[in-house]
């Protein structure tokens, strides 16, 4: 099994799941596969993205083959893309899921793949159910489960939402990954000398796209807690809108949090990451739901400590007192949270975070997935 193909979103498309896609074909090169992602030519429809642009001006990853054929939209695209892998006779197809919308288009695209009785087709599952439910949610994801042998999910979360959906296919769990690909850590003064951040404040950090479920308003209002205010405890917000932030200019408004919030809302680009997770004393995850969370593997590359909520698969990422705190989704046990992190100080965490982080290897994360791979009979 030497010719491995990613099924997902990769350059120029742009966000979490495109860079992990770059990862896990180094990680397979660095094993010694031949491997190369198949992304979108078309992911969403203008209409149906609510961040301001798909796409990065960043250079793509190099060393790592790309081609954009999936429009997500055209069933004849479909077949077509699923026609030409076919003929392609990869060994294994590894195809991400995170949204039904994407199901009919992959589920067809595997279909017409398994027809070479080759190719293995291992899913790396992100999400089952998705965090914002619409209609035909449940045919889409049944839709395309059906033609996939074998499914990877990195929390137990996803592994419970997939196991009553699957007939005989194998079902395993592997830790996310570390997101090590955005450079080795850098001192927090310099940091925030890049970011025109004060060396002494006190700075926690919300990172990535501002969804609803996220819960953002909910640490917004963990702000306002007089017990935050007299700490004199800022927030950096960085990450784009992925809906209307009306809403949240209201609460700041009415909260007067003005001054307590540093606002980096645009895009972070990847040559940016490192600068704002090391500019950060503690990462905040406010989640009102979850499955995993991109952020939590980030956090431990730049050994940062953790608070996050007590929902799907974060407390089991996140030990309690061990690289985080875990506490409630409400503004009272998030501000409590945070201003525990401050009286445990970071260095509290740091053994703890290097110990779960030895644990978080592509290494391991691939060979999980071929052990999946060669369990699939042909």
């Amino acid at each position: 099994m030497k010719r491995v193909m990613i099924i997902g979103p990769a350059h120029p498309l742009r966000g979490g799941l495109a860079t992990f896609d770059h990862r896990l074909a180094k990680a397979f090169q660095e094993k010694g596969y031949q491997a190369e992602i198949i992304s979108f030519k078309l992911q969403y429809p203008s209409f149906l993205f609510p961040g301001k642009s798909q796409y990065t001006n960043e250079p793509p990853p190099e060393g790592i083959s790309i081609r954009s054929l999936i429009n997500s939209i055209d069933p004849l695209n479909w077949i077509r893309v699923g026609n030409k892998l076919a003929a392609e006779k990869p060994d294994l197809i590894i195809v991400r899921y995170w949204l039904p919308f994407m199901g009919p288009a992959l589920g067809t695209i595997l279909r017409r793949i398994r027809t070479n009785k080759h190719t293995r087709i291992v899913c790396v599952a992100d999400n089952i159910i998705p965090h914002e439910s619409r209609p035909g949610d449940e045919i889409f994801t049944r839709y395309f489960i059906r033609p996939c042998e074998a499914f990877l999910t990195m929390s137990e979360k996803v592994k419970e939402d997939l196991l009553p959906r699957v007939t005989r296919q194998a079902v395993t769990l592997a830790s996310h990954p570390l997101y090590d690909n955005f450079g080795d850590a850098i001192d927090s003064t310099a940091a925030r000398s890049k970011l025109g951040i004060n060396p002494t404040e006190k700075v926690i950090l919300f990172f990535g796209f501002i969804r609803r479920y996220k819960g953002l308003d909910l640490l917004l209002q963990a702000m306002a807690d007089p017990r935050i205010r007299e700490q004199n405890i800022k927030l950096m917000v960085a990450g784009d809108f992925y809906e209307d932030r009306a809403s949240y200019d209201t609460l700041i408004e009415q909260l007067k949090l003005q001054d307590q919030l540093i606002l980096k809302t645009d895009f972070i680009p990847d040559s940016q990451v490192r600068d704002y997770l090391c500019a950060a004393d503690f990462v905040i995850q406010p989640y009102k739901n979850a499955t995993q969370s991109g952020v939590t593997p980030l956090a431990y590359h730049f050994e940062k400590p953790m608070l996050v909520t007590n929902v799907g698969g974060l407390p089991g990422l996140v030990p309690h007192e061990q690289s985080g705190l875990v506490c409630e989704p409400d503004p009272a046990s998030i501000a409590t949270g945070i201003l525990h992190l401050y009286q445990l100080g970071p260095q509290y965490f740091q053994p703890h975070l290097r110990r779960i982080k030895q644990d978080l290897s592509w290494p391991r994360f691939i060979d999980k997935l071929i052990d999946l791979a060669n369990g699939i009979q042909k």
